[in-house]
């Protein structure tokens, strides 16, 4: 594998930018809870160890417990999940693998019936940051665990 560019050595006032939206949802109506499942979650959809690799050592951090993680890919058949997250978990599947057709309008219902329109939007924004970092780390192959001591991420114990 060849060695990518620091994307944020290289475009540090857009990386800053994307950093301030990012700090912005700590002002929204979604619980820090189940941001930290719908990062995990798009992050597993992407396929971005990088984004995975922080959001559950963040989660850990913050009390997630380690059975709810490891259901995340099956969290519709999982007990886990309550109805809110549920609907926070389908809300950020569909806006990560956007279908060919859109968002239907029975989709968007049946989320709605769990989130008001203002958490909706909240999230919305929060699953089109987390897939910008996606991308941003998956196309310069940033490597997990590689910004732990920064972020104080190495807190979680889960080297």
């Amino acid at each position: 594998m060849s060695q990518r560019a620091d994307f944020m050595q290289q475009s540090p006032e857009l990386t800053r930018k994307l950093v301030e939206l990012d700090a912005l949802f700590k002002k929204t109506t979604i619980e820090e809870s189940i941001q930290d499942l719908v990062k995990i979650r798009a992050s597993q959809i992407n396929g971005c160890a990088f984004c995975l690799d922080m959001h559950v050592k963040q989660a850990t951090i913050r009390g997630e417990r380690p059975l709810r993680i490891l259901h995340l890919p099956a969290w519709r058949e999982s007990p886990l999940f309550n109805p809110r997250e549920r609907a926070s978990l389908a809300w950020a599947e569909v806006l990560t693998q956007i279908p060919a057709q859109g968002v239907a309008d029975d989709y968007y219902e049946r989320v709605r019936a769990q989130l008001s329109e203002k958490e909706m939007s909240d999230l919305a924004f929060i699953v089109a940051s987390i897939n910008a970092w996606n991308r941003i780390n998956i196309g310069f192959r940033t490597v997990p665990g590689s910004r732990d001591k920064a972020y104080g991420l190495d807190k979680a114990n889960l080297a």
